[in-house]
Formats: C-alpha cells, sequence, structure tokens
C-alpha cells in the first residue's frame, strides 16, 4: 500500500482548538493532538466511518513516520521505500494503540523504529544470514564507530572489539565478517581488466558427472562377478557389444523370451547388491540360480 506524503501538515479538529501553549508541550512538532479521535476509533465497528478516522490518524501522524525514517538514510536503502516501511509501521501502531494506555507517540516511535529495523534485517541482506550473526555485525559496526572517534584513532583491533562489546574474538571475527557480506558479488563479475579477463564464475569448480560412472561401476563389480558365466556373458553381449537379444538368443541357442528373463533377473541382482552396498545393509548369501 501506498502512502503518498502530504504536502502540508493537516489540521485535526483537536490541534485547532488546542491551547497556544500546547505546541510547547509536544515533544516533537509533528506529534499532533489526536487523543479524541483515537478514543473515537476505539469505539467505532469495522466499516466506512472506521476506516476514515483511522486514514485520519494516518495521514496526522505521517510526518513523524517520515521523521524516523529519516533516520536510517544513507544505509543502501532509498528514503521512498524506509518511508513506506515505516507507514506501515505508524499503521501497525494505530491499529494496536490503546489510548488508556498513555500517549500514542510513546508507543508509536519504538513500533515504527523497529519495523524499519525490522526491514533492514530480513530485507536488505543479499543472502539470507542467522539472526545471531546479524546481531554480531551491527554490536561490532557500532563498536568500531565509537572507538575511532576521536581524529588520529587507529583501526580497533579484535580484541579491543571483544573488550568493549563484551564478546569473544570468535565472535568479534564472525561480525567483521559479516561488515564483509551484506551485499554480494555478481559471478559473471571480471577479475581482470586485461582483454583476457575472467569472471568470477570462472574460478568456481563444478561437479563432474564422471565420479558418479565410477562410484556405480565400482558398486556393480562385486554383483556382476557372482554371477553364473553364462548371465555375465549374456550381459556383456547386450550392453559391451549391442547385440539384440534376438542375436544372442540365436548365438547361444536359447529362446529370446529366456535372453529377456536372464538379462532381467541379472541386472535386478547386480543392482540390490550394489545399493546393498552403498547403505550399509546385509546382502543376502544365494546360490546361483540354474537356467
Amino acid at each position: 500500500m501506498l502512502i503518498e506524503t502530504p504536502t502540508t501538515r493537516p489540521t485535526t479538529p483537536e490541534s485547532a482548538n488546542a491551547p497556544s501553549g500546547a505546541s510547547a508541550r509536544r515533544r516533537h512538532d509533528d506529534a499532533p493532538d489526536t487523543m479524541a479521535l483515537f478514543a473515537r476509533l476505539a469505539g467505532l465497528e469495522d466499516g466506512p466511518e472506521r476506516d476514515a478516522v483511522r486514514d485520519e490518524l494516518v495521514t496526522a501522524w505521517l510526518p513523524m513516520a517520515h521523521r524516523i525514517a529519516g533516520r536510517f538514510r544513507d544505509r543502501g536503502e532509498s528514503i521512498e521505500d524506509l518511508r513506506q516501511v515505516a507507514a506501515l509501521g505508524l499503521v501497525k501502531a494505530i491499529d494496536r494503540f490503546d489510548p488508556e494506555r498513555g500517549a500514542f507517540e510513546s508507543y508509536a516511535v519504538p513500533t515504527i523504529t523497529g519495523e524499519v529495523k525490522r526491514h533492514f534485517r530480513d530485507r536488505m541482506w543479499a543472502l539470507r544470514v542467522p539472526r545471531r550473526v546479524q546481531e554480531l555485525r551491527n554490536k561490532v559496526r557500532v563498536a568500531r564507530r565509537e572507538l575511532t572517534q576521536s581524529p588520529g584513532s587507529p583501526e580497533p583491533s579484535v580484541a579491543a572489539l571483544a573488550a568493549h562489546t563484551g564478546l569473544s574474538e570468535e565472535e568479534v571475527s564472525a561480525g567483521m565478517e559479516a561488515l564483509e557480506s551484506f551485499s554480494t558479488l555478481s559471478l559473471d563479475a571480471e577479475l581482470s581488466a586485461g582483454d583476457d579477463g575472467y569472471s568470477l564464475s570462472d574460478t568456481l569448480g563444478e561437479a563432474d558427472t564422471s565420479y558418479d560412472t565410477v562410484i556405480d561401476r565400482e558398486s556393480a563389480k562385486e554383483g556382476l562377478r557372482r554371477l553364473p558365466e553364462r548371465e555375465r556373458t549374456i550381459l556383456y553381449m547386450r550392453f559391451f557389444e549391442d547385440m539384440t537379444q534376438s542375436r544372442i538368443a540365436d548365438c547361444l541357442g536359447i529362446s529370446q523370451m529366456h535372453v529377456s528373463r536372464l538379462i532381467s533377473r541379472s541386472c535386478a541382482r547386480v543392482r540390490d547388491e550394489a545399493m546393498g552396498q552403498r547403505t550399509g545393509g546385509h546382502r543376502k548369501t544365494t546360490r546361483p540360480v540354474r537356467s
């Protein structure tokens, strides 16, 4: 839901009738006096009238939401998107606010701020990382900023960051790695400026399907050795010499149907023994079947 920014701050009936000293007592200029509207909203059932009052509250408090969004500018996200996130937090705060529990501003500010922070935590990472790593990153980032505030301060060491944050050196190292991992590098990015430059993807290995073939052959060897000689001969003729079942039958003096049954039975037996070896199961010792 896109929420337009009002060009001028709306004037509510409550703020128009408020005493002249009311604005001075408020914490911010963008915190209107809308307690009467909230009391009215709490007494309305769902319907057009309630929606109208709710929209009036959103419009009245939207400048405050935009001010909070402005605190997070220059962190890699556009101010327009941040304002939309803050507006969403404002809507949630209005829906959940209980007028009997105090001022709306005291409730809305942490709600909106938390919504913006969740946006950075959940949406701004190029890759999804555990929340614990994100928290370590934030602690290390704040500690580095605090330790380098003085002009000429050296880059703090891992030990200094650990002492400042109360984290272990391993946790600080993880947080420092996360500082450099907020964004990702494209696999198509060139690593060399020369004419024969190559991309990052050229340095990555890939799975070799030949390994699967080697594993399959080694797994089938023992089962093939255990087959009767005639069955091994039939398999060799069929799969290595590419002979048809009819030709194999003519060479061995048996029917083509018999050849088909022997091939199916031999393959099933070799496959069962090979799978038993892979899963660590116990192979059953069976005597060769006479054919």
